[in-house]
């Protein structure tokens, strides 16, 4: 099984936001973000805080996949 998080990287690239500026809105780690761009699974509160800044739905920002 796998998270992907495409469409967050998408998402800032579409907005012009660095991952940095994304960090400190959401007031997320700088280890979570390492472990999104591994394509690892992050706690669900933090994928919250995502989509509160980016005023979007978790689905928006990742997709699982069975593999």
């Amino acid at each position: 099984m796998g998270v992907s998080y495409k469409k967050l990287w998408k998402m800032l690239i579409d907005k012009d936001m660095p991952k940095m500026k994304l960090c400190r809105e959401a007031k997320i780690s700088t280890n979570a973000m390492a472990k999104m761009g591994k394509g690892e699974a992050v706690r669900t509160e933090t994928l919250i805080k995502i989509c509160k800044v980016l005023d979007c739905k978790i689905d928006d920002i990742i997709d699982y996949n069975e593999d």
